[in-house]
This record gives C-alpha cells, sequence and structure tokens, in this order.
C-alpha cells in the first residue's frame, strides 16, 4: 500500500467511523499506512468496520463511545495513549439530523420541535466540540496534531426545511477557524484544524428524502441535482482526495479552511 506524504505509521480516530462518509474515511487512512481507530455508538459496529479494514490490510482498532459523554471520550483518549502512546489525527465524522429539527413541507417554522432541534445541535456541534477538546490536549503536549471537521453545503447555503443540521454545520465552519487560530497561536504551527464541507451525498438518514424505494429522484432529489452542475449525488470515495491532504504534510501551511466537495452546489445560482 502506498502512502501520502508523511502518512505511515500515524495514529488516527474516526469519530462517526460507522456512518457511510466515517467508514470510507477510516479505510482511506489506513490503506495509506494509518493506524486507524474507528469510533461508534457500538463496539459491534465498530468492530465490523476495523475488521473489514484489518480484512483488506489495513491496521485499524475498534472503540465505543458516545461523543456526548465526556468520560466516555477520555476513556478513549486513555486507551488510545496506553496502546499507541500518541494520536496524530482526529476525525470528527460524527454528526446527523432528526425529522423534528426539519420543516416538512406542509409544515411551519412554529411546528419546529424544541427538543429534536437541541439534540441536532448538540450531536453536531458539542460532538465535534467534546473530541477536539479531549483530543487536542494530546497534540498540545506533542506540538502536532490534525483535526478535520466535517461540515456541510447547507453551511454556507442554508437548505430549505432543514432549519436545524444547517444551523450547526454553520456553527462547525466557525468553530473550525476559532480552534484553529487557538491552538497554532497557543501551541505552535505543528496543530492544524481544518473542515471538509460535503455536498449531497446519499446516506441512511436522507435516502427517503432524496431517492424513492425504486431508487428514482424524488422532487427533491431532482431539485438537488438541478442546482448541482456536475448532475450526481457524490459518493464516499470523492472525499478521499481532500482528506488526504489535510491529513498529511501536503497542506501542512493550511489551518482554519472549510474545503468544499460538492460538485459545483454552492457555486451555481441556477
Amino acid at each position: 500500500m502506498n502512502s501520502i506524504s508523511n502518512l505511515k505509521g500515524k495514529v488516527a480516530l474516526v469519530t462517526g467511523g460507522t456512518g457511510v462518509l466515517g467508514s470510507n474515511m477510516a479505510w482511506v487512512l489506513a490503506k495509506n499506512g494509518v493506524i486507524t481507530g474507528v469510533l461508534g455508538s457500538t463496539i459491534e459496529k465498530a468492530e465490523k468496520v476495523a475488521a473489514l479494514i484489518r480484512s483488506k490490510g489495513g491496521e485499524a482498532f475498534a472503540v465505543k463511545a458516545n461523543v456526548l459523554n465526556k468520560e466516555d471520550i477520555e476513556l478513549v483518549r486513555d486507551f488510545i495513549l496506553e496502546k499507541y502512546g500518541r494520536l496524530d489525527i482526529l476525525i470528527n465524522a460524527a454528526g446527523g439530523n432528526l425529522p423534528g429539527a426539519t420543516i416538512g413541507p406542509d409544515q411551519e417554522i412554529y411546528d419546529m420541535s424544541e427538543s429534536a432541534l437541541q439534540k441536532v445541535l448538540d450531536l453536531n456541534i458539542i460532538g465535534t466540540m467534546l473530541p477536539s477538546q479531549i483530543f487536542s490536549e494530546i497534540f498540545a503536549k506533542q506540538k502536532s496534531g490534525i483535526i478535520v471537521n466535517i461540515s456541510s453545503a447547507t453551511a454556507q447555503r442554508p437548505l430549505s426545511r432543514v432549519v436545524g443540521y444547517s444551523a450547526s454545520k454553520a456553527a462547525i465552519d466557525n468553530f473550525t477557524k476559532w480552534m484553529a487560530v487557538e491552538l497554532a497561536v497557543k501551541y505552535g504551527e505543528g496543530i492544524r484544524v481544518n473542515a471538509i464541507a460535503p455536498g449531497f451525498f446519499i446516506g441512511e438518514q436522507n435516502k427517503a428524502l432524496l431517492l424513492s424505494p425504486e431508487g428514482d429522484l424524488t422532487a427533491r432529489g431532482e431539485k438537488i441535482i438541478d442546482h448541482t452542475p456536475m448532475g450526481r449525488f457524490g459518493v464516499p470515495q470523492d472525499l478521499d482526495g481532500v482528506l488526504l491532504f489535510l491529513c498529511s504534510d501536503l497542506s501542512k501551511f493550511v489551518t482554519g479552511i472549510i474545503i468544499s466537495v460538492d460538485g459545483g452546489f454552492g457555486a451555481t445560482s441556477i
């Protein structure tokens, strides 16, 4: 397996590592020589992804944690330090949306669930902030480390109806820039924080919204494709190049940026 720049032998952790995008990110890093931790909400799901990576020749381990629970994350930190002695890369891929934080076509803003909105905000913002806070303490002591957050095309261009998700991903952009400055100024240029903003990728949470049971585009799906110049949804592998760029020395003078991978969705005014 070929490695990109300085990645071989590094240790990484991918939160949300059992999801469609997170599991592919874990594999891409492992394929390029990174010892990759797959963090999931259940050890069974995490171990399934880690085992698949190992079956393909990569080095991976599975850990369980709730990204909203500080004690859970600290236990994972202690495990990684005891087993490997360091952590070099943190990918904050945990996140998501809930129907109650979305305004349906026949609903108004007054129908939105406050509790659902709070859960989405917590999952995306606190679920990125807590791991960043806990694992960057390792980076601060090492004077080196990389954080890659997951933003969204909806952060800069709020999507109709998807109010909670859009707002929380906009906060990720702000947090990414703030954290980049905070860590570089206080702990040196060896610590970098950036984000990837995927466009529209088919996952378990949005599949029914974008595709019919037969696999055809829904009205919502058609509208998104009409506003995507490349004319298709993204696939997980579309993120590989940007991920490897941000995790390697190829981007060693890059921090505090958000890179869109959206097929041109953010550029179009059709």
